[in-house]
């Protein structure tokens, strides 16, 4: 008998949950039992340094899922402590949103920097420029990335026409930089 990815994950966390383990996150799944009609909010991540890949609707009309909010902020951890923070759930619907202003609501977004702990933050400062000091990376309220199929720059643009809070633009690196402070620019 074959189980659709739905029963697959319910099965698995029913047995970890009966078994008193915990169920297993394996970031690379789909989240599919959440309904995709009107009003769900849908995200497409793949993280650059973990390989790993999260399909997720985390919204649902004005309600954010609170099991699809933390597979987000897990997926997004700083890849280099395994720190997980919790993110201000608005910075999910700005790459919603800025998926959409470009056309691709579904599109997938590479994630190059999502939380920071302090220490790597920290260590990123010493070791290149254009890390601040206080970076909204470490409140999980900042996040890099870019769109495969999706000029940088035509991100950008997309993102300082939302006017949402941060956009930082780097070419040489080919990402962009968005976050749920100020409106400002760099």
């Amino acid at each position: 008998m074959r189980l659709s990815r739905w029963w697959r994950a319910v099965l698995i966390t029913s047995v970890c949950l009966l078994g008193g383990a915990a169920p297993v996150d394996t970031s690379t799944s789909t989240d599919r039992d959440a309904d995709h009609g009107p009003g769900a909010q849908l995200l497409r991540l793949y993280n650059t340094h973990t390989g790993e890949r999260l399909e997720v609707v985390y919204r649902q009309g004005d309600a954010y899922l609170p099991a699809a909010i933390r597979r987000l902020e897990r997926h997004l951890r700083d890849h280099r402590t395994g720190d997980v923070h919790a993110f201000d759930p608005e910075l999910f619907d700005l790459l919603a949103e800025l998926a959409a202003a470009v056309g691709r609501p579904e599109g997938e977004f590479h994630v190059i920097s999502g939380y920071r702990s302090p220490q790597t933050n920290d260590m990123l400062r010493r070791r290149t420029t254009g890390v601040a000091k206080r970076s909204l990376h470490m409140q999980a309220q900042a996040i890099d990335v870019r769109m495969p199929g999706v000029d940088t720059a035509e991100l950008r643009d997309a993102a300082l026409d939302l006017a949402r809070g941060g956009v930082g633009y780097y070419a040489g690196s080919d990402f962009v930089h968005v976050d749920t402070g100020r409106v400002r620019r760099w």
